[in-house]
C-alpha cells in the first residue's frame, strides 16, 4: 500500500486525503489487534494460574512473584522503547518487539519448572514494552490533538477486548488441552498479524524532521530528569500510577478470586472475569469520543477531559462493597460497574499528548508507562501479601479502591491547563 502523505507523517495537522485517511483508520484497527494480542499473552498466566499453581504448588507469595515478573523488565523498558518510537522507524520496531513476545509467549508452554516461567515472562515484557509508547506515538503522528481521543481510545481498547474475548476461550483451552499447549498455541499464531502490518503501513513511519531539531533531542538522561523537573509529567505519571495499580490488581487477581475466593469453576470465572474486561474496554473509545465532541462544541479542554477522568476514576470505589456482599453475580456486577473507569484511557493519553512537546510524545508515554508499571510490579506483591496476612480478599480490594479514587487529585493540583492543544 502507498505511503501516507508527508502531511499526515509529519504532523497529523492537515487533512489527509480520502485514502490516506482510510489508510491511518487501518493502522488504528491493527495497533487494536496488537493491543488485543498483547493482553491476551500477558494475561492468559492469570486464567491458568490456579492451574499452575497446582502443579508448581504455588502459594499466595510465589503466584504474586510469578505474576510481577513480567513487569520488571516491561516497566524499565518503558523509557528505552519511548525513545526509540520518537527516533526510528516505527514500522520496523513495533514488528521487531511484536515478533519478540509472541515468540516468549509461545515458550511459555515449554517451560520446565518456575525459574524458566519467570525468565520467559520477563522476555515478554521486554517485546510488549512497544505497545502504548509506540500505540501513542503512531496516533500522534496520524491525527490532530483535537482527534486523537477516539483513536487513543481505540487502540488501547484492544488491550480489554483481548480479556474478553481470552475469558471465554483460554479456560475453554485450558481445560481441554492444559495450560502449557494453550500458551504455545496462543503464541506462536499471533505471529500472523505481521501479514497486514507490513502491508498496510508505509515504509517510513516516523516524523520527519530536520537536522537541527534531531540535534536538540533531548539525550536518554535528559529525558529521564524530565520527570521529576516537569510539573505536568510528574502529575500525569502520579495520576496514572494509580490507574495502573486498579488495573493491574483486576486483570492479575480476578480470575483467581472468582475460583479461590468465590469458588467458581474457571470456565464459569473465565465468563465472570471477562463481563467486566468487556465493560472496561467498551469505555475506552466512549470516553475519548465524548471528550472530542466537547472540545469540538466548545468545552474548555482541560474542563472536559479532567473532568471525564474524574468520573470515571470515582466508579473504582464501587470494588469496596463489591469485596463485601455475600453474591458472586453481585460482586461481579459492582466491579462491572467500576470497571467504567475505562472512560478516562483515551483522555489520559491525551492530556500526555498535549502537555508533551510533539518530537517527544513517545519518551513522554514511556516515562508515564514505567511509572504506571511499577504500580505493576507492586500490585501482585502487596496483594499477594495482603491475602496471606488476613486470609481475605476485603483488603487489597479497598486498597485499590482508595488509590483509584486519589489519582484525579494529581490531574487537577499538578497538571496544569490544557492550553490551545486544538490548534496545535
Amino acid at each position: 500500500m502507498g505511503s501516507l502523505p508527508a502531511s499526515a507523517i509529519d504532523d497529523g495537522l492537515r487533512a489527509p486525503s480520502t485514502e490516506a485517511n482510510r489508510q491511518r483508520w487501518a493502522i488504528v484497527g491493527l495497533l487494536f489487534v496488537a493491543s488485543l494480542i498483547n493482553y491476551f499473552d500477558r494475561a492468559t498466566i492469570s486464567f491458568a494460574l490456579p492451574l499452575i499453581s497446582r502443579d508448581l504448588q504455588l502459594g499466595p507469595e510465589a503466584k504474586g512473584v510469578l505474576l510481577s515478573a513480567f513487569f520488571w523488565s516491561y516497566a524499565l523498558m518503558q523509557i528505552p522503547m519511548g525513545v526509540l518510537a520518537d527516533r526510528v522507524n516505527l514500522r520496523w520496531l513495533y514488528a521487531a518487539s511484536f515478533t519478540l513476545w509472541s515468540i516468549a509467549q509461545g515458550l511459555i508452554g515449554f517451560a520446565g519448572g518456575l525459574g524458566t516461567l519467570i525468565a520467559f515472562r520477563v522476555l515478554l515484557g521486554i517485546g510488549e514494552a512497544i505497545y502504548l509508547p509506540g500505540g501513542s506515538k503512531v496516533v500522534a503522528l496520524l491525527f490532530r490533538p483535537a482527534e486523537r481521543g477516539l483513536p487513543c481510545g481505540l487502540f488501547d481498547s484492544g488491550t480489554r477486548t483481548g480479556l474478553v474475548i481470552e475469558g471465554v476461550l483460554v479456560p475453554w483451552m485450558l481445560t481441554h488441552y492444559g495450560w502449557r499447549a494453550s500458551f504455545s498455541v496462543v503464541g506462536f499464531a499471533a505471529l500472523v498479524w505481521l501479514v497486514p502490518w507490513f502491508l498496510l503501513t508505509p515504509k517510513q513511519l516516523r516524523a520527519t524532521t530536520g537536522d537541527a531539531a534531531a540535534a536538540n533531542r533531548p539525550t536518554f538522561m535528559s529525558s529521564v530528569v524530565a520527570l521529576v523537573s516537569n510539573r505536568n509529567l510528574l502529575g500525569i505519571c502520579l495520576g496514572f500510577f494509580c490507574f495502573d495499580y486498579y488495573w493491574y490488581f483486576l486483570v492479575n487477581w480476578l480470575p483467581d478470586y472468582l475460583v479461590t475466593s468465590r469458588g467458581l469453576t474457571i470456565l464459569r470465572a473465565g465468563f465472570y472475569a471477562a463481563l467486566p474486561y468487556f465493560v472496561f474496554g467498551l469505555s475506552e473509545p466512549i470516553g475519548g469520543w465524548i471528550a472530542d465532541r466537547l472540545v469540538r462544541a466548545g468545552w474548555n479542554e482541560t474542563v472536559a477531559r479532567k473532568g471525564i477522568v474524574t468520573f470515571a476514576f470515582l466508579t473504582g470505589l464501587l470494588l469496596i462493597p463489591a469485596a463485601r456482599v455475600n453474591d458472586a453475580s453481585t460482586a461481579v456486577m459492582l466491579i462491572i460497574g467500576g470497571c467504567l473507569v475505562g472512560l478516562a484511557t483515551g483522555n489520559l493519553l491525551v492530556i500526555l499528548q498535549s502537555c508533551a512537546p510533539p518530537s517527544d510524545v513517545g519518551v513522554w508515554t514511556g516515562v508515564y508507562n514505567f511509572v504506571g508499571n511499577i504500580a505493576g510490579i507492586l500490585s501482585p506483591i502487596i496483594t499477594g501479601f495482603l491475602i496471606a496476612q488476613s486470609g481475605s480478599y476485603t483488603p487489597p480490594f479497598i486498597l485499590a479502591a482508595v488509590l483509584i479514587a486519589i489519582g484525579p487529585l494529581a490531574f487537577w493540583f499538578i497538571v496544569g491547563e490544557l492550553r490551545g492543544v486544538g490548534d496545535r
